[in-house]
């Protein structure tokens, strides 16, 4: 949030350094982020002066151009080449001296230097209003009045500003800062600390009054819950133009467009006090009644940005008497009812709506306007009316409008202040050493926090409205320990501290297998847990009736918890090879969330996602591309590092990958991993080979570390693997194989793998080659070739017939 030094100083007259004042916010809770120097124009106009045209004539070699002297109050005259046709001797005019810099529209400065032109010598610039930033004019140069004398700086000539601008970081808690007024009046509560009292001063609405009676619009309000207060007054006679400089100014320097003076007034006010407004113009308001209600879901609207937009039955909608809709109350205007330059007459509106309203309403429009950011954290109920007078005398006052109506003000059940009791044994406890009473006193006054009663014990309190965060003694033992100054509590020289040891195991796990990873060279990732729902498509393997639903959504992207972490790794490696990153290697420990009827179930998971060349190009290495079989190097290895080797390979029945397979154990799936299928990496704009495994993490923290160590004497016979490289049907799976081998021989088979898998221009159409190794053992003895010869000639045989397999 930008805050001007100048606007706040025209609430509390303080002289302090901008840095003093900017430390003295920070201490208060209100955290300056940084100070920015603004100026009314850039550069401040340093360098350029009152000059007068002594002599006047043409140039020799330019018609266009004429060459004259200039009398810059310096002790000599100065030649200055000039293309303006007004230009004449006698003028004073403003001229850049040589050195200065000026600034054009987008802020780029250019230099005014010593040079020829045309052959005549040229010492600094006559300028024309947008050559200075004072205005478009290009017709000819400025002429100033006569009576300003030679050498006069044109800073003081224009009344050039300089304002210092502090960037806040606002805490959502303090909504009653969200304007000048606030901050000053918390500074004002600092100073006060530091003996240094200062009057808070409020702009006064006492001139206002009804001028006439002419145009009145009655509000009607259909639910108080979502509006508890609304105002509004009708204002006639207007002029719409350009708002006085000194407003425009103001907007500028907290980084508002100015735009017409009633819409700036609307934007002064809420940044001055922290209530937000809005006009409408009232020819375009039908019946002579606003309506305050909610409309049918799917309401079609365009807002002021020209975007139709459908509504929510729970959206506020200020509407005319026909049930139009004019406003998203508290958020954003209607395109067909907002104030142009042919509006003469305008509703104004100053209201307080429901916060939880309003917040839901921003996020499902994906609008954050200056308006909606104050509502939806609690503005001042109480300051409604008085901000609406303030606008209205200002309108009034620069738009030559008249008071038509009385204001009318729809508060059906006041708000009264909250009360609470504050212990001083409790505050002394929380703070950690004794305050004096008189100074908590003192400090709750200078916040303006009552005190209705005092006992021995403590003190009875009324908040006022505008603190809608203070609703508990703590929140007031932490107002007054901000205020008093967090620096100036006593603490001992003691330290004391306590060691404390994780024996968490699973944390001991996770721990053990990052380390391997990160040595692998694997980067850890943290998605968010919330996804898209349309992710669940992608997959048959995910119900997307299991998916569990937020009940209020940030975003249509983030409206449901994750059923599987592959996408939002996806997601991620998307993001990095669009900035030629390609090499990667991931992983994330995380949860998965799903919902079983009434039952909500989450599974822990680990994942690894590897893409791209596995080293670095180099002269002397040659580059290796990451590959299904590092992959499951890097699977073994883990799984070997928790002491689960002895695992079974089998297909993976994941319909995610192209080519897959899962490690088990038992009845128990340990991970599933592979190459993952092109149409779903397509979804993600990634055009490169991924891997992905997925670690049961859940079912491993079970079985890690609790397997029994067995030991066996070592074989004394032998293994022997033979390999087989089939040509097989495209549609043919591994899996198919590694049922039919197991089938054929069950007593000395004893794994199948698959190591190489190729598809090519050099394979029959509809053909793929795999490369399949068979371990075969007899712990009894050792095999004769003869026998391994018959079961490898039995395990081709079966292939051919059942599988059309033919041996290359």
């Amino acid at each position: 949030m930008k805050i001007s030094y100048s606007w706040l100083q025209q609430f509390l007259q303080v002289d302090l350094e901008p840095e003093k004042a900017g430390e003295l916010l920070t201490d208060l809770g209100l955290e300056v982020e940084g100070i920015e120097t603004k100026e009314s124009i850039k550069g401040s106009l340093e360098g350029v002066v009152v000059g007068k045209v002594i002599t006047c004539s043409q140039h020799p070699n330019a018609d266009r151009l004429k060459v004259t002297t200039v009398d810059l109050g310096l002790k000599d005259t100065v030649q200055i080449v000039c293309g303006a046709p007004n230009v004449a001797a006698g003028q004073k005019v403003p001229v850049a001296t040589v050195g200065t810099t000026l600034y054009d529209d987008k802020g780029e400065g250019f230099k005014i230097k010593k040079g020829k032109i045309r052959g005549e010598v040229s010492l600094g610039m006559i300028c024309a209003e947008d050559e200075l930033g004072l205005g478009s004019g290009h017709d000819g140069i400025m002429v100033l009045d006569e009576s300003l004398k030679v050498g006069t700086p044109a800073a003081e000539v224009f009344n050039i500003t300089t304002d210092y601008v502090f960037e806040i970081g606002l805490t959502p808690n303090r909504s009653d800062a969200m304007s000048h007024f606030g901050v000053a009046r918390d500074l004002r509560a600092g100073l006060m600390q530091q003996d240094i009292k200062l009057e808070l001063i409020s702009p006064s609405v006492s001139d206002f009054h009804v001028d006439e009676r002419t145009l009145r619009f009655d509000v009607e309000v259909d639910d108080k819950e979502l509006a508890p207060r609304y105002c509004g007054i009708t204002i006639t006679d207007i002029e719409v133009k350009d708002s006085p400089e000194w407003i425009q100014n103001r907007l500028k320097a907290i980084g508002l467009t100015p735009k017409n003076n009633v819409v700036d007034i609307t934007n002064y006010v809420m940044h001055e006090l922290g209530q937000p407004l809005h006009a409408f113009d009232a020819q375009k308001i039908k019946g002579n009644k606003i309506l305050v209600k909610t409309l049918e879901e799917g309401t079609k609207f365009t807002t002021l940005d020209e975007v139709e937009r459908e509504l929510s039955s729970e959206d506020i909608m200020i509407c005319d008497a026909d049930a139009n809709p004019l406003c998203i109350g508290g958020v954003f205007g209607g395109v067909k009812s907002g104030v142009t330059e042919h509006t003469t007459s305008i509703f104004l509106e100053s209201a307080y709506f429901n916060p939880v309203s309003i917040r839901k309403t921003a996020k499902r429009h994906g609008l954050n306007t200056d308006a909606s950011f104050r509502f939806e954290r609690g503005i001042d109920i109480n300051l409604t009316k008085y901000a609406l007078k303030r606008a209205a005398l200002l309108i009034e006052e620069f738009g030559g409008g008249k008071m038509a109506s009385d204001i009318s003000d729809f508060y059906p059940e006041k708000i009264e202040d909250f009360q609470v009791f504050l212990s001083y044994e409790n505050a002394y406890r929380l703070i950690g050493q004794e305050i004096p009473k008189e100074t908590i006193k003192n400090i709750l006054a200078s916040l303006e926090i009552k005190i209705n009663s005092e006992t021995a014990g403590g003190l009875g309190l009324t908040i006022p409205s505008y603190r809608t965060d203070v609703q508990r003694e703590a929140d007031i033992i932490e107002e007054i320990l901000r205020v008093y100054g967090y620096n100036n509590i006593k603490f001992s020289h003691k330290l004391n501290t306590s060691i404390s040891f994780d024996s968490n195991k699973e944390t001991k796990v996770e721990n053990i297998i990052a380390n391997q990873l990160s040595a692998l060279g694997f980067n850890e990732t943290m998605a968010n847990s919330l996804t898209k729902p349309e992710y669940a498509a992608l997959s048959e393997n995910i119900n997307e009736d299991a998916n569990v639903e937020m009940l209020n959504p940030l975003s249509n992207d983030l409206k449901v918890m994750r059923q599987s972490l592959l996408f939002s790794g996806l997601e991620s490696i998307g993001y990095n090879i669009n900035r030629k990153n390609s090499a990667l290697q991931f992983f994330e420990f995380g949860k998965t969330y799903h919902k079983f009827g009434e039952k909500y179930e989450e599974y822990k998971h680990l994942t690894l996602f590897v893409t791209g060349n596995r080293t670095q190009e180099s002269w002397n290495v040659a580059t290796k591309v990451s590959d299904f079989f590092y992959l499951k190097g890097v699977v073994s290895s883990l799984l070997e590092r928790l002491n689960l080797s002895n695992v079974k390979t089998s297909p993976s029945k994941q319909d995610i990958f192209s080519e897959g397979i899962s490690f088990n154990l038992g009845k128990t799936k340990l991970v599933d991993f592979g190459v993952l299928k092109r149409p779903i990496l397509k979804d993600f704009g990634i055009k490169q080979e991924v891997l992905f495994a997925d670690f049961n993490w859940g079912e491993i923290l079970k079985l890690a570390g609790n397997k029994k160590v067995k030991v066996l004497d070592l074989p004394k016979f032998p293994s022997v693997k033979r390999d087989l490289a089939l040509l097989l049907d495209n549609k043919t799976e591994f899996k198919e194989i590694y049922n039919l081998a197991f089938q054929s021989e069950r007593k000395l088979l004893k794994d199948v793998a698959l190591f190489d898998v190729y598809q090519g221009n050099k394979l029959p159409d509809g053909k793929k080659s795999y490369a399949v190794s068979f371990l075969l053992q007899d712990e009894t003895k050792t095999l004769a070739d003869k026998q391994i010869d018959k079961i490898m000639q039995k395990l081709q045989q079966t292939f051919e017939k059942s599988l059309n397999a033919v041996l290359r």
